[in-house]
């Protein structure tokens, strides 16, 4: 093949990308050259950075600067606000394409069987995150009546969730948050904020530093219980071999110890506390019942029959991300994920999709940080190399990239462009120095559209 490998990666968020890296770094883009399209549904690129990532986190949104050097590669086109598959399909993409990775992610909820998720004021933590995010898809405004408020899980999107509820909406005015957003946290009343753990502190998934950052509110006072801290043999063992669950534990010592503070907003961390049913009311959530669990000597908890009812009057659940199901692709819903063998698709018999790879959490699942998504990335690019190779990929029936934008464009598809990212970081960039701050987000897709030059 003298022509550059054609490979269309289905997701512009960080896996996808990263992705996109990968295969700029491999010997084969010195020969033959690759070229690469990205696809997103949304009008603009960066997936998780830009609809999951709390936005009084700059560090961490800090990483679209390097994602941006990536996506300014002359190699790379983007086509946003491109949906698969009502837009483009599998048998599409074979067309113009020798390969295809999807790196779709995971933006839903995981269900959490317990009676009452179905009450009024019950949330799934996925949800709330794409309304503070300013995702375009979702209700512009939030309930936020709720005084006393309960978040289950012990991960870094529970803190999010957690501190956001918790904050004011002052605290985070100076972020990107778009106007819509910042007037419905002026309507929070919550005063007590709530997060549930079944285990204990050895076990928790926070991070350090975002463990940390939730004392740094000068409105936050946080609280832990110190019959909370305990530890067993397997919990003695994981603080040994886990140097950042270590560090959390050691966090947790320390707020459990101290004097109660006079902060306004409290927000308690419970450990040992595992959640049994959504107390209703009238249809609206009145409570949380909790079973107290006990440590049984390997980091793993037992119920003790002791129950707690909490009075709150709202519920997020906050215990994992799920993706969707892609049509063509295999998808065991048990995991979340599509088979693969490192990368490969596979087959219901089995056997490699031919020419079909993931990569990121549609991959593995929605654990790990942001930055692991590289390894999945550079394995599931070498496969994809040792398929092109060997001889595995049948080619692209129709190579040349003006062919995809024609037909983009005889489908009538409104698709947004690397360029039009300018646009309309230029525009929100704008925005935010007329309140002197960095940006303020656009959320109506269509505005999006419009700024972009769709």
């Amino acid at each position: 093949m003298s022509r550059p490998i054609r490979v269309a990666i289905v997701g512009a968020g960080p896996a996808g990308i990263y992705a996109a890296d990968a295969l700029l770094k491999s010997d084969a883009a010195q020969a033959p050259g690759v070229s690469i399209d990205l696809f997103e549904r949304m009008p603009a690129p960066f997936g998780l950075i830009r609809y999951g990532v709390a936005p009084d986190h700059p560090r961490i949104k800090g990483i679209i600067t390097a994602l941006h050097k990536v996506l300014d590669k002359p190699q790379i086109r983007l086509f946003g606000n491109v949906d698969y598959p009502s837009d483009v399909t599998l048998d599409d993409l074979h067309r113009f394409y020798d390969a295809v990775v999807f790196s779709t992610g995971a933006m839903a909820d995981r269900a959490l069987d317990i009676p009452g998720m179905e009450l009024d004021g019950s949330f799934g933590a996925a949800d709330f995150v794409s309304w503070y995010d300013g995702h375009p898809d979702v209700e512009r405004t939030w309930p936020l009546e709720a005084e006393k408020v309960a978040v289950l899980g012990v991960g870094n999107v529970a803190l999010d969730v957690a501190r956001i509820l918790a904050k004011t909406a002052d605290e985070l005015l100076p972020t990107e948050i778009p106007p819509n957003v910042h007037a419905g946290l002026q309507q929070n009343k919550a005063v007590e904020v709530h997060v549930f753990g079944r285990r204990g502190p050895a076990q928790a998934k926070f991070s350090p530093m975002e463990l940390r950052e939730l004392d740094h509110s000068p409105n936050i006072e946080v609280v832990v219980n110190p019959e909370d801290i305990d530890y067993d043999e397997g919990s003695i063992a994981t603080r040994r071999a886990d140097k950042q669950a270590n560090m959390v534990a050691s966090t947790l010592e320390n707020w459990a110890i101290r004097d109660p503070g006079d902060r306004p907003h409290k927000l308690f961390l419970h450990f040992f506390e595992s959640p049994q049913e959504i107390i209703g009311d009238d249809g609206r959530v009145a409570g949380l019942r909790t079973e107290r669990t006990e440590l049984d000597g390997t980091g793993n908890v037992r119920g003790t029959g002791r129950f707690t009812d909490w009075d709150v009057q709202a519920v997020y659940r906050a215990v994992g991300y799920r993706s969707d199901e892609l049509p063509k692709l295999p998808f065991d819903v048990t995991s979340g994920t599509v088979p693969h063998e490192a990368g490969r698709v596979l087959a219901a018999d089995s056997s490699h999709q031919t020419a079909v790879y993931v990569t990121g959490w549609i991959k593995r699942g929605p654990i790990g940080l942001i930055g692991h998504t590289k390894g999945d990335a550079n394995e599931t690019v070498a496969c994809l190399l040792d398929d092109h190779a060997a001889g595995r990929l049948p080619g692209a029936a129709l190579p040349d990239p003006d062919a995809v934008t024609g037909f983009l464009q005889e489908r009538g598809v409104r698709y947004t462009t690397w360029d039009g990212w300018y646009q309309l970081d230029s525009h929100e960039r704008s925005l935010g120095t007329a309140e002197g701050r960095e940006r303020v987000k656009v959320v109506e897709r269509e505005d999006m559209l419009r700024h972009s030059g769709a």
